[in-house]
């Protein structure tokens, strides 16, 4: 059976970075892996798997191209709020 699962960390600090970066990226038990450190760790997770495919071309380490920034930014914007509504919560 072939594991379709996948995930890409990405990684942005708005004063240090021009944009954001891929950390990390994987398939299969990789992906899970990812998922489960960014739980432990209290990152949240969007699921995407249109941008998940486009943006595992990117090389680690590497700024998503700028034909990603919107839709990458629509993610942020998502993450921000959520942490918003946690620390609210808190």
């Amino acid at each position: 059976m072939y594991d379709r699962e996948r995930a890409i960390a990405l990684k942005y600090r708005e004063k240090e970075d021009n944009a954001p970066k891929v950390v990390a990226k994987g398939q299969g038990l990789v992906a899970k892996k990812i998922k489960e450190i960014a739980l432990a760790n209290g990152i949240p997770i969007h699921q995407d798997n249109d941008l998940v495919e486009l943006l595992a071309q990117i090389d680690i380490d590497r700024e998503i191209p700028p034909e990603l920034y919107a839709a990458v930014a629509e993610i942020l914007s998502w993450i921000y709020k959520a942490n918003k509504e946690i620390r609210k919560g808190a």
